[in-house]
Order: C-alpha cells, then sequence, then structure tokens
C-alpha cells in the first residue's frame, strides 16, 4: 500500500540535501521540502480543514503548487486544481461542485471568495503562515483507496466534471510512467504543462520518489523554457503538442543548447508526424516519447519510446502500446471487443482508472462498465498491440456516409511547409451531411486552393477539405494547450443540431 507520503519519506531517506525544485531562482532540498508540506498540513488544520476536505488551488505552477499538490492528499485532504484558463463561472461551479473548504491562489479571487471558508493568497500570505507554522504529521489515516484529488475535467467536448482520483489511481500511474520514463537522481525535469492539469502533474510524484530536480515553469512561453532547459541543463520534459511546436519552432530560429536533453514526451491531444520531425531536428540528442491517456486514467494508458526513429513507418503515427500495468481494447458500441485492425472505441482498465465522477452517477454508469474505462477515442490495435487514434468520437465527421477522422487529415495539411497549426471538423452541408473544413495558421504565403490540391496528393478526395480559412493568430486552447474545435465549429453549427453529438 502507498499514498502520497511515500515520495516524501524516500526522498528525505535518500535525498535530503538535494535539490527538488527550483523555481524563480530559488532552491528547496527534499529536507526543505518534507518540513514545508508538514507546515502546510499544520495551516490547513489550523484553517479549520479536516480529513476528507476539499482544498482548492488556482494559480501558476511554482514550488509551492507542487509542495501543495503532494502535501495535501498526503495530509488526508483533496486536492481540487482549478484550470487558470477557465472563466469566473466555470470556476464557481467547480468550487460549489467540490464544496470546497479552502482556497490558496495566486490572483485577486474576486466573486471567488464568498464561495469558501478561508482564501490563502500566494505565494506571501502562504509562505508567511508556513514559516510561522508548526509541522503536522502526514499520512496518518491515509489509505491507498482515500480520494486523493478531485480534477475538473477542462472539456474540450462538454461540461466539466470532476474526476475522483484515489492514492491508488495516482501512485499506480506513477509507476506505469517510470516503465516509459525510467527514473534517475540526476535528472532534472521541465514541468511545462500546468499543474492543474494530470499532464502537468503526472511527473511529480516519479520525481520526489526518485529524488530528482524539478523546474515548475510559471506560465508556458517558448523562450522562457528554452532559457530554463539550456541554464540549469534539462534532461526531460513533456508538453502537450502545441508546446512542442512552439518550442522547436523558437530552436530553429534561435537555438540555445539543448544537449542535455533526454526525453521530450508529449501527450494530450494528437500530435502530426511532421511536428515530431521538425522538433526531432531542433533537439537531436533527445528521444520523442508519445505517451496517451486522459484524466480518467489518472492519466495514462499507453507509450510509445524512440518515436524519432519511426517516423517513415507506419508505426510513427501510433501512441505506443498499453503501459505495463494497464490494459486497452478496442470495442464496439455494445461493448465487444472487435478485431485487430478495425476501427472502435479505446477502453482502458487498471488501477489507475477513477473511482468516478463526483456526484455524477450515472454519467460515471456510462463510461465504467464491467470495470474499464469507455474513452470515447477512436482507434484501432495492430497485431502487436500498438494503438493508432483516429479520432474523438464526437469529433469524428460523417460526410456522404463516409467516416472522415480529422487527426488524418490534419496529418496530410502539417505535411505542408507553409502550415504551422491546423484544425479539422465537421460543418453543415446540405448534401452531403457534413463537409471537412479546415483552420490553417500559416507558417509562410499560402493559399487555401495550394492546400486543397496538396491535400489531394496524400488522402482520399472524400476526405480532402472543402474548404480552408485562415487564422492571423494561434488556435483556441484549453488550459492544458488542446486545441478547442468547439469554438471553431460552433459558428457554423449556430440554430443547428449536429447528429455526431
Amino acid at each position: 500500500m502507498h499514498t502520497f507520503v511515500d515520495p516524501l519519506k524516500r526522498a528525505l531517506s535518500v535525498a535530503s540535501d538535494r535539490t527538488a525544485i527550483i523555481s524563480d531562482e530559488k532552491r528547496l532540498t527534499y529536507r526543505e521540502l518534507w518540513s514545508r508540506c508538514r507546515r502546510l498540513a499544520a495551516v490547513l488544520q489550523n484553517a479549520g480543514a479536516r480529513p476528507g476536505d476539499r482544498i482548492a488551488i488556482l494559480a501558476a505552477n511554482s514550488a509551492q503548487y507542487i509542495e501543495t499538490y503532494v502535501a495535501v492528499p498526503a495530509a488526508g485532504f483533496v486536492i481540487v486544481p482549478l484550470n487558470t484558463r477557465h472563466a469566473v463561472p466555470e470556476l464557481k461551479y467547480a468550487l460549489k461542485d467540490a464544496a470546497a473548504k479552502v482556497l490558496l491562489t495566486d490572483r485577486d479571487p474576486g466573486a471567488l471568495r464568498e464561495l469558501v471558508e478561508t482564501v490563502i493568497m500566494m505565494p506571501d500570505e502562504y509562505d508567511a503562515l508556513l514559516g510561522k507554522a508548526s509541522e503536522a504529521d502526514l499520512g496518518v489515516g491515509v489509505t491507498e483507496d482515500s480520494l486523493a484529488g478531485l480534477f475538473y475535467t477542462g472539456g474540450t467536448t462538454g461540461a466539466s466534471k470532476g474526476v475522483m482520483l484515489s492514492h491508488r489511481n495516482l501512485i499506480a500511474n506513477t509507476f506505469h510512467f517510470m516503465t516509459v520514463s525510467p527514473p534517475d537522481e540526476n535528472n532534472v525535469f521541465l514541468v511545462m504543462a500546468p499543474l492543474f492539469h494530470a499532464a502537468g502533474s503526472n511527473g511529480v510524484l516519479g520525481g520526489i520518489w526518485s529524488g530528482s530536480c524539478q523546474i515548475p515553469l510559471k506560465v508556458f512561453n517558448p523562450e522562457v523554457a528554452l532559457d530554463l532547459i539550456e541554464k540549469h541543463k534539462v534532461t526531460h520534459t513533456l508538453g502537450v503538442p502545441a508546446m512542442i511546436a512552439a518550442i522547436s519552432e523558437l530552436q530553429h530560429k534561435k537555438p540555445r543548447d539543448t544537449s542535455s536533453l533526454q526525453i521530450v514526451a508529449h501527450g494530450g491531444s494528437p500530435i502530426a508526424t511532421e511536428v515530431v520531425r521538425r522538433a526531432s531536428a531542433a533537439f537531436p540528442t533527445a528521444e520523442f516519447l508519445h505517451v496517451y491517456g486522459m484524466t480518467e486514467a489518472s492519466p495514462l494508458a499507453t507509450g510509445l519510446r524512440h518515436e524519432e526513429t519511426l517516423l517513415d513507418l507506419d508505426r510513427g503515427r501510433s501512441c505506443g502500446q498499453a503501459l505495463i500495468g494497464v490494459q486497452v481494447k478496442i470495442i464496439d458500441a455494445e461493448g465487444k471487443e472487435v478485431p485487430r485492425g478495425e476501427v472502435g472505441e479505446l477502453a482502458a482498465s487498471g488501477p489507475n482508472i477513477m473511482l468516478g465522477y463526483w456526484n455524477k452517477p450515472e454519467q460515471t454508469a456510462e463510461v465504467l462498465k464491467d470495470g474499464w474505462y469507455r474513452s470515447g477515442d477512436m482507434g484501432y490495435v495492430d497485431e502487436e498491440g500498438y494503438v493508432f487514434l483516429v479520432d474523438r468520437a464526437k469529433d469524428m465527421i460523417v460526410s456522404g456516409g463516409e467516416n472522415v477522422y480529422c487527426s488524418e487529415v490534419e496529418e496530410a495539411l502539417y505535411k505542408h511547409p507553409a502550415v504551422l497549426e491546423a484544425a479539422v471538423f465537421g460543418v453543415p452541408d446540405e448534401h452531403w451531411g457534413e463537409a471537412v473544413h479546415a483552420v490553417v495558421v500559416p507558417r509562410e504565403e499560402i493559399t487555401g486552393d495550394e492546400l486543397v490540391r496538396f491535400c489531394r496528393e496524400h488522402i482520399a478526395g472524400y476526405k480532402v477539405p472543402k474548404a480552408i480559412s485562415f487564422s492571423e493568430t494561434e488556435l483556441p486552447k484549453s488550459g492544458p494547450g488542446k486545441i478547442l474545435k468547439r469554438e471553431l465549429r460552433a459558428p457554423f453549427w449556430k440554430g443547428r443540431k449536429r447528429g455526431v453529438n
């Protein structure tokens, strides 16, 4: 049995004087991290929090965020990370739904203040309270089945839900991740993705367990990210595709010494082969690791190592095999496993799968059946168990009776050197039901007709975009960096109902 206190105890035992966190040029050792986590537990107890109470945090990445993420569950409370890009009504919903007791934040809470008993401002008030607090015990009464966190889904496809993850869920997935990204005390991990998202906090427990160093990037900025990689000789980082594309584009234009990089991992949404190819050229010393999962899986289900060596093979489009400790299969609408090579919905099972959705038994029952989580992602599995994703079920385009997978069209668009970003979705069509539409952020001047002709060379005619629009600014993204297709699609479907949804 393991809980959040165990990584802290091991780090204290084997790496007490090693640097745990570098943030704002300040270094924190594991001995100091252990003490601060215990002091934070005391501060929350003094604020009236009791075991099982929900503690929300609304803040940018920082050392204080990392210690909050670990200390809150280790002390028997439940961490509720809030998306910093959510609007006030969305934040209010999460706080009310979770019935949060305390809010820790680095910004004016405004109307959120009235929804919790206590607000603690970060970093000044937070640090002052820790400085005066005694050290409380950690791990008392906490078991692997205790609820560790409520992670509200960003909802690229719908309303936010509180994903209940236990200590067992998150600890298990920490070990799962270590099978594809082996721990080493000399690793230096740049935390690029926001910590409020499972992609950001994914490596935190493993980093502590191995006694390695973590550097939280306050707000994603490719210039700052590259500077930190060069200055602190970062060995590992993980980001969503948009982040990987941004740092590689800048590295091509204004190179730094990034020779320390050993692993660049990415996940959160599909990535085009050409984006990986360009990123690998920018960071030639790094192994590229494709990880796939979802918040409900704590968050990882599959992994593909050495992606950069597979770019000219079909397998380069895969998101890998099931991680050791996780099972995946492809099912039809009735939940029956389909033959290998046939497209269906991906389902996952293992100790990492969530307990359910907070206060939503009906929605929980829809996705958790017979010990399997139904992801809503469409894909297939080859003869060696490599998983190939083709689309979100709700993003798939049905045009003239043919299924068109957006990721396949986006893959074709990204092959053109003028395409920096691309998003494909279905729009209403009187004849075909839906038509394929693309929005492109160009790297250089290009016309829609040129891109359409280019796509015809790579994909079937019915998959080629009927129209392409251009954006001079980056595409809208969720907090974790996923492209928000619903926002791009909404104007076309105003007053209409989409059959796929």
